[in-house]
């Protein structure tokens, strides 16, 4: 993936194959506390298929636009325009910034009553501004409009798009948190995310074969793909008009959170204690100090892999795209694996190998070139490993934040550690630019100097407690996981 990040948009992830409802099953099904509103109570079993359902393609359609807006087609977009390193490194940082606003958008969202019409109007109103440098395109096609101006018509879009996506993640988070219950998180998410990779895996290469092909010239042709983008991004809202609201203001009783949160939280013996925020919440600042180190050093180097390859090897932009897909077909491929695993062993040992493997990732780009080999072999292996390691990442990232918030305030939790990685992964990408441009530095040693940053912020993750996390050494043992059931139970008889 080009970057780390809490995803300031839905997620995209992908569907949860649910098995029909036979008739001696009850038409309830009670959700975790953790898992619901205090509004919901009981939900009908139809009501959670349908609505994962649609949440699974809303995340697809959702992640078609996000893939032309972000990422290589809008870089390939931007350098066509005249931009360079700096620019590409400030496409990276402002949506990092943009975090900084989701304790604001956590906090609106809890002034609502609904999570269905806050996500609606900001993401539909995030979604149609694209529309504008759309037709900035067509006024630059046409000479009334020059290439700086659309450049920052461009990033000014970008920038609002990405404030607005940032006050509503914290309430989309909580809505998701509801919707899907706790031992099925690992699993459905990555379904959805699954899903979502191969929209990507399709819109991608046809995205910028069009582009490279538009008669109009590149330029053009990444408006006319905008244009599309914006009509599939408009559809995925569609969708959640068939997911089961959910209204923030509704509170349980103490009593209740206290019963949900008692394996996390000791109480005092009169039960009168709520439970600490969470600036006394030590594993979770410590879950947040690894977050923010770890998303300085991967925004060190991510968003100059595309930049490397078109401006540096100045590789076509289909051969960029190819990789990409490779990437999203890796992340489609791994991500079941690693959701299974993760639902079995827990997040955090999922993570700790991954991350160390995604630290060596930035070193192995130092010996790629344009040559056959690193084209038809080097690259596509590095893209591969790359879509599979982040797709334990993403997913298991997502997946211990809801673990490890308390119910009563997650929107705030979601919302302060997507602040703290905004700040990071901005400050990251930003040094990352400033380096890139120094001669005696370049992308290189930006690539040498991630892998660095990348391995020491693994650290504090080894201080992170969760509750089901199984020892990593059983990650080794992997045939004993993806084994049949029978013939699990029968090695243990014998």
């Amino acid at each position: 993936m080009t970057s780390l990040q809490i995803e300031a948009t839905q997620p995209a992830v992908s569907m949860m194959a649910i098995a029909p409802l036979s008739s001696t099953e009850s038409p309830l099904v009670e959700l975790p506390l953790v898992d619901q509103p205090l509004a919901v109570g009981r939900l009908p079993k139809s009501d959670v298929r349908k609505s994962l359902r649609a949440s699974t393609l809303d995340g697809t359609f959702s992640s078609a636009f996000e893939n032309v807006v972000r990422g290589v087609l809008i870089s390939n977009f931007l350098l066509g325009l005249g931009a360079g390193a700096f620019e590409v490194g400030l496409l990276a940082s402002i949506p990092m910034l943009a975090h900084l606003l989701q304790p604001l958008g956590a906090y609106f969202s809890e002034k609502t009553t609904s999570r269905h019409l806050y996500c609606l109007w900001i993401y539909g109103t995030s979604r149609l501004l694209w529309l504008l440098p759309a037709m900035g395109i067509f006024c630059f096609s046409s000479g009334f409009l020059d290439a700086h101006g659309l450049t920052l018509l461009t990033m000014g879009v970008l920038t609002i798009s990405n404030i607005l996506d940032a006050i509503g993640c914290a309430s989309w988070m909580s809505w998701m948190a509801v919707l899907v219950p706790a031992k099925l998180r690992g699993r459905y998410f990555s379904l959805r995310r699954s899903l979502s990779s191969l929209a990507a895996l399709l819109t991608i290469p046809v995205g910028g074969w069009l582009v490279s092909s538009w008669m109009g010239g590149e330029v053009e042709g990444y408006g006319i793909v905008l244009i599309v983008a914006v009509l599939m991004g408009l559809v995925s809202l569609g969708f959640q008009f068939r997911m089961s609201d959910a209204n923030p203001k509704m509170v349980t009783s103490q009593k209740v959170a206290r019963s949900v949160r008692g394996s996390d939280h000791k109480l005092s013996a009169e039960g009168d204690q709520s439970p600490p925020g969470i600036w006394g919440d030590r594993n979770f600042l410590t879950l947040l100090l690894f977050l923010g180190l770890w998303t300085f050093g991967v925004n060190l180097s991510a968003p100059f892999f595309n930049f490397y390859l078109l401006d540096t090897l100045r590789l076509d932009v289909k051969w960029v795209t190819l990789y990409s897909s490779l990437n999203y077909g890796a992340f489609f491929l791994m991500i079941m694996l690693w959701g299974r695993l993760a639902d079995r062993i827990g997040n955090r040992p999922v993570l700790m190998i991954n991350c160390l493997l995604v630290a060596a990732i930035p070193l192995l780009w130092l010996y790629t070139d344009s040559g056959a080999v690193s084209l038809l072999l080097g690259l596509p292996l590095l893209h591969i490993l790359q879509g599979g390691t982040f797709a334990a990442i993403d997913l298991c990232l997502g997946n211990i934040q809801l673990e490890l918030a308390p119910v009563t305030r997650q929107s705030v939790y979601f919302a302060i550690a997507a602040a703290i990685m905004g700040v990071a992964g901005a400050l990251g990408a930003t040094v990352g630019s400033f380096l890139a441009e120094l001669p005696a530095f370049g992308l290189l040693g930006v690539f040498a100097l991630s892998a660095l940053v990348r391995l020491a912020s693994i650290t504090p993750l080894v201080f992170v407690t969760e509750a089901r996390a199984q020892p990593i050494r059983q990650l080794i043992n992997l045939r004993g996981y993806w084994a049949p059931r029978q013939w699990r139970l029968s090695r243990v008889k014998a």
